[in-house]
């Protein structure tokens, strides 16, 4: 089994919205009013090549996001996005030697635009995402929480991830994505209510591949909530749940927009293993330890 990071192009968003100032509606409207931009991050799909068949775990962004819409004002004051059509997944994919109809199953941690933007490449593909989640893109009011799906594809039909109460770690629930129990979903609202995550167990090691539970390994070990998360009790509980699971077991931890996410993949740097005392505690972008450059 192989795990492949795909760089779809760059992310550039506030520092507000990577490490959330204040509180309340204050710490949501921070993204938006604060004029303190971070430095351009990737934004990473991932592709597990399994014995079962190829499955990827969000579909990253796509070059139509450089176009978004205009009277929404977190895409028009809060975020902008580089890439090409050549850096979208589907492409990247194929270069691996994967094709459309290798993909299995695609698995969405969320919907924000950057995760779910190069749905097109994946027409033949089972798609999973919470239902929860699903729904709350309905309506005006899922175009006003930056959910657009006037963009997918019109087939696209995702289907609800099929909780268990079978626990994981300090999980209560959990899904098993393959017969050999060894890619595993795990509930992480936070970032969105139901956000999700997906841990990729691999001999001694386990992979989380964390979309946005946060946006660095540092703010998680920190405890330190992004400025999008709708309730701080909830976020905070899933980063103190996610640490609690590092310490259970090696983890390599692996958030959608952290520099260092590549890298850490390819040299297997567990998370407590891989981060000085310092950058444990870092909360700014990036952290101050040297930023590895992304593995394509």
């Amino acid at each position: 089994m192989r795990i492949h990071a795909i760089q779809t192009g760059r992310v550039l968003v506030k520092q507000a919205q990577i490490s959330g100032r204040g509180h309340g509606l204050w710490r949501q409207f921070q993204p938006v009013l604060s004029q303190q931009w971070a430095v351009w991050s990737p934004t990473f799909a991932w592709a597990i090549e399994h014995p079962e068949g190829v499955i990827v775990v969000d579909t990253g962004a796509a070059a139509h996001l450089k176009s978004l819409p205009r009277w929404h004002p977190y895409f028009q004051l809060a975020v902008r996005f580089d890439i090409e059509p050549e850096q979208e997944a589907g492409p990247q994919l194929k270069k691996l030697g994967i094709g459309p109809r290798d993909v299995r199953t695609v698995v969405l941690t969320h919907l924000h635009v950057d995760h779910d933007g190069g749905l097109a490449h994946f027409p033949h593909s089972r798609i999973l995402a919470d239902g929860g989640e699903i729904a709350r893109t309905a309506g005006i009011k899922g175009a006003l929480l930056g959910y657009l799906p006037k963009r997918w594809p019109q087939w696209f039909d995702p289907q609800p991830i099929a909780w268990q109460p079978a626990p994981y770690g300090p999980f209560a629930r959990s899904a098993l994505l393959t017969d050999a129990g060894d890619v595993i979903a795990i509930p992480t609202p936070g970032h969105t209510p139901k956000h999700l995550s997906i841990i990729v167990r691999d001999g001694d090691a386990q992979i989380v591949l964390a979309g946005d539970t946060s946006y660095l390994d540092s703010t998680m070990l920190a405890g330190t909530i992004d400025g999008i998360s709708p309730d701080e009790n909830v976020a905070r509980r899933t980063l103190a749940d996610i640490r609690a699971l590092c310490a259970q077991r090696p983890t390599i931890y692996l958030p959608t927009h952290d520099p260092n996410s590549a890298e850490r993949l390819r040299q297997r740097h567990t998370v407590f293993a891989a981060l000085s005392p310092q950058m444990r505690n870092a909360t700014t972008w990036p952290p101050s330890a040297t930023i590895m450059a992304p593995v394509m």
